[in-house]
C-alpha cells in the first residue's frame, strides 16, 4: 500500500446502533454542541468525504460553519475549507445538490471506468471526475487523495463507505457520537454492514477518550499506531 492521508472517521448512531430512521427524512442524532465539536474536527482536515447515498439523502454541505476556523485556516494558506469527496457507482446524483454548489472549493467525484463518461456529462461542470477503475477501491482512493496533497481525510458515511474504509484497514480514529434514543426498526441502515474487520474479540479497537457532551457521548477509538 503507498502513501495515504490520516483517516479519520466520524458519524452518530442510535442506542441500537442504526445511523438513521428507515424514512427519507433525516433523524438528527446529535445536538448543537457536538455539531461545534465536528466543525472543529472538520477544520482540521484536508477533506471531507461522503458517500453518494449520503449526498442524496441529507444533502450535506460539508462545510466549516465558523468563519474564525475559516480565517485561521486562510492565514496558514489553506483554503478557507476542506475539498468535497464522494464515491458513486452510477453516478446517480444532482448537480444542483449542496454538495456541489455550496462553497467555492473543489469536489472530487471518484466513479468507475464504465461510468465516468456519464459523470463527466452530468457533474463535469461542478466537479472533478475521477476515473476509478473497474471498481472503486478505498485504498486506491486514499493513495489519488494523498498525491492531490491531502494529508488528513474525514470519512462521514454512510454504513457503506464506513464498512469498506474499517473493513479494507484504512481508518486511523474513529469519533463515534451515541445518542439517547433508539431507531427501532431492522429497515433502517446500521452503523456498518456485514464484513470482516480487523477489530473483532481477538484485537481490540483501543478506547482513547470518552467525552460527555450534552445528552450525546462522544467514544473514540485508536484504529492504528498512527493514532
Amino acid at each position: 500500500m503507498g502513501d495515504r492521508p490520516y483517516t479519520l472517521l466520524s458519524c452518530s448512531v442510535s442506542l441500537d446502533g442504526y445511523l438513521g430512521s428507515a424514512s427519507s427524512r433525516r433523524l438528527i442524532l446529535s445536538n448543537e454542541a457536538d455539531f461545534e465539536r465536528v466543525d472543529e474536527v472538520r477544520a482540521g482536515c484536508d477533506a471531507i468525504l461522503v458517500g453518494a447515498e449520503t449526498v442524496r439523502s441529507d444533502n450535506p454541505r460539508l462545510l466549516i460553519r465558523s468563519q474564525a476556523r475559516m480565517d485561521e485556516r486562510t492565514a496558514r494558506g489553506l483554503a478557507h475549507t476542506p475539498i468535497k469527496v464522494t464515491v458513486t457507482e452510477r453516478a446517480h446524483l444532482e448537480p444542483d445538490a449542496a454538495f456541489f454548489t455550496a462553497g467555492d472549493i473543489d469536489k472530487l467525484v471518484y466513479c468507475p471506468t464504465g461510468t465516468v463518461p456519464k459523470a463527466r456529462e452530468a457533474l463535469g461542470h461542478v466537479a472533478t471526475v475521477v476515473d476509478g477503475g473497474d471498481r472503486v477501491q478505498m485504498s486506491e482512493l486514499s493513495e489519488d487523495l494523498h498525491a492531490r496533497g491531502v494529508r488528513r481525510l474525514m470519512v462521514e458515511g454512510g454504513a457503506t463507505v464506513l464498512t469498506q474504509f474499517l473493513t479494507e484497514g484504512l481508518a486511523d480514529e474513529l469519533n463515534l457520537v451515541v445518542a439517547p434514543l433508539f431507531v427501532g426498526d431492522s429497515q433502517a441502515r446500521r452503523f456498518v454492514d456485514d464484513g470482516q474487520f480487523p477489530w473483532n474479540p481477538g484485537r481490540r479497537a483501543h478506547l482513547i477518550e470518552v467525552r460527555r457532551i450534552e445528552d450525546v457521548v462522544l467514544l473514540r477509538y485508536a484504529l492504528s499506531p498512527r493514532c
